[in-house]
């Protein structure tokens, strides 16, 4: 039988969850620690823009959980199916009960496929495809592989979603591998994004917008997604300017799903009214129980959803949990910083980062916003490097 109460509760394992476990073992003094996560294997979901467009094979991206859980957590390899903030304690899948002093809320996004309709039905086959998942990323690939023109189509939702620019990444590397199969002329490249700006930081949408120009990429603002006939191959979007409906055929659909808070998050006292753990923006602090913190996809933070903000939102949950547990004042404080590594082809890519003010916060001494190999580079070989070996051990 596993105890029933530990000091520190971390739930979820995924990027947040497994690099606050790793630095909060690296204390001088750590805490007892829960770390409750059902999944066997860890995924690092930034590859599968490069899966789907053939890069990389989609194995690249996994490796063994438990390859990652930190000597001296307590890994519970269960689901959380509720929180009970004001009794301090979490109810697991077994049925169990798990009490805490702390808890740390880190279970990521809910990827909501059955809010759009008939796409469940179809994702996978009929040309519908989808980078957001393991199961569905190679036949992202063998769509654009196999493309001999017509109309691609691909689409953005109008919720949040993590990595914010992913949906467009691909219709760069699709463009891209039409040119070199032959097949550009007789192809057409629809991007409908539900936002009313190709991104959020203007500096970026500058050049992100000559990138849509040069490729001759349609861009239809402020149309989402609402519906796929896959035998059919029609898509249905709803403009939201209008909210008219607007039916599409495709050849090939590349779908980026509408995303949200967990359930379990959603129906919680944690949550504020949009689903999400409501923790102060800067100290990480839940603004009801002082002893939850959160961070990562699920949290309030608004910024963009990326495991480039996890690398910095966890040193602040780190030193502020362990202030709190000995009861002095929180130093520590999180400006927004994220990053979107942007591919604009195979072997390109402008590198954003900014922070809650949307101001750019770059790291390099030379402008970001140009196309760069070097960057790209950073992404496929340096980026996942120091995600295993680095971010995931707490030593960064």
């Amino acid at each position: 039988m596993a105890k029933s109460h530990y000091q520190v509760v971390i739930a979820g394992g995924g990027t947040a969850g497994l690099t606050v476990a790793a630095q909060l073992m690296d204390q001088p003094n750590p805490p007892e620690i829960a770390l409750i996560e059902p999944s066997t294997v860890h995924y690092y979901q930034p590859l599968w823009t490069l899966v789907g467009a053939g890069v990389f094979p989609r194995e690249q991206s996994a490796r063994p959980e438990a390859d990652y859980i930190p000597p001296g957590v307590t890994w519970l390899k269960e689901r959380v199916t509720a929180f009970d903030p004001d009794n301090n304690s979490v109810t697991l899948s077994n049925g169990e009960t798990i009490t805490y002093d702390f808890l740390v809320v880190a279970l990521g996004i809910q990827i909501d496929w059955g809010k759009v309709k008939g796409l469940p039905e179809t994702l996978g086959k009929n040309g519908v495809c989808s980078n957001y998942s393991y199961d569905t990323v190679e036949y992202t690939w063998q769509n654009i592989r196999t493309f001999r023109g017509g109309n691609a189509v691909f689409t953005h939702p109008s919720t949040p979603i993590k990595c914010g620019g992913a949906p467009q990444k691909i219709v760069y590397l699709a463009d891209d591998y039409f040119r070199r199969s032959g097949v550009r002329q007789q192809s057409q490249l629809n991007f409908y994004h539900a936002g009313a700006a190709i991104f959020a930081v203007k500096k970026y949408a500058d050049a992100l917008n000559r990138v849509v120009a040069r490729k001759g990429i349609n861009v239809h603002y402020q149309h989402d997604l609402i519906e796929v006939r896959g035998e059919a191959r029609e898509a249905v979007f709803r403009n939201l300017a209008t909210q008219e409906t607007v039916t599409v055929h495709f050849d090939m659909l590349h779908v980026s799903p509408p995303q949200s808070a967990p359930d379990v998050i959603k129906s919680s006292a944690l949550a504020n009214s949009g689903g999400w753990v409501d923790v102060d923006q800067y100290t990480l602090q839940h603004k009801r129980y002082p002893n939850v913190f959160s961070l990562g996809d699920c949290s309030s933070l608004p910024t963009s959803k990326t495991g480039a903000a996890v690398r910095k939102q966890a040193p602040v949950v780190v030193a502020n949990l362990m202030a709190a547990i000995a009861k002095e004042t929180l130093p520590a404080t999180y400006d927004g910083y994220t990053s979107c590594p942007l591919v604009t082809g195979y072997g390109s890519l402008i590198l954003a980062e900014f922070d809650y003010t949307n101001q750019p916060k770059e790291s390099f001494p030379f402008d970001q916003s140009q196309e760069r190999y070097s960057m790209y580079a950073l992404k496929a070989y340096g980026l996942p490097a120091m995600y295993w070996n680095g971010m995931l051990r707490g030593r960064m």
